[in-house]
């Protein structure tokens, strides 16, 4: 999901896996997407009309909660990314993107190593947490010693309670 700025530069929001909703505040608002969402897979989109909606939730009340639910829990993690980008260094934010992902998208274990199924490329990564592609490339080189990076996105944990610790703001000797 992500929002192209005034002076052209793309930020990704977040990342949307499996029954995931997407664009319900144009649903329930004023009929426009806060953004974009693009998918890297074939992918099937339930979509609905509002009055539609209106009427299941009139039915069946425990729709509206869940849905509610779901605007918690987002704006929650918008409070933790502004948070972040505030008062966190960059390099925790990469630690903590990493240690997300392997969580949501799932790991497998080669030769001791834990390693990520989703590929995840420099500038996806840099958009996601609002970093150059740059900095980037420099703080997995500083992350070297318990994280692998290889090309097109192959992320290795090489030291799982070395990235737990740097994502959640240890110093690492």
């Amino acid at each position: 999901m992500t929002k192209i700025a005034t002076a052209g530069k793309e930020t990704i929001l977040r990342t949307l896996f499996p029954g995931d909703i997407f664009a319900a505040p144009a649903l329930l608002g004023n009929g426009i997407a806060p953004a974009t969402v693009t998918a890297e897979t074939d992918v099937q989109v339930l979509t609905t009309e509002r009055e539609f909606l209106l009427a299941a939730i009139r039915q069946n009340p425990e729709i509206a909660l869940r849905i509610l639910a779901v605007f918690n829990q987002r704006l929650q993690q918008l409070h933790d990314t502004v948070h972040g980008l505030v008062s966190e260094r960059a390099i925790v934010r990469l630690a903590r993107f990493i240690h997300y992902f392997s969580l949501e998208q799932g790991t497998k274990v080669i030769n001791n190593s834990v390693c990520l199924e989703k590929r995840l490329p420099y500038y996806q990564i840099a958009r996601s947490i609002g970093i150059t592609y740059e900095e980037c490339v420099r703080l997995f080189k500083k992350l070297k010693p318990f994280v692998s990076y290889r090309r097109g996105g192959k992320i290795t944990v090489l030291d799982w309670h070395k990235l737990e610790a740097m994502a959640s703001g240890d110093e690492i000797d």
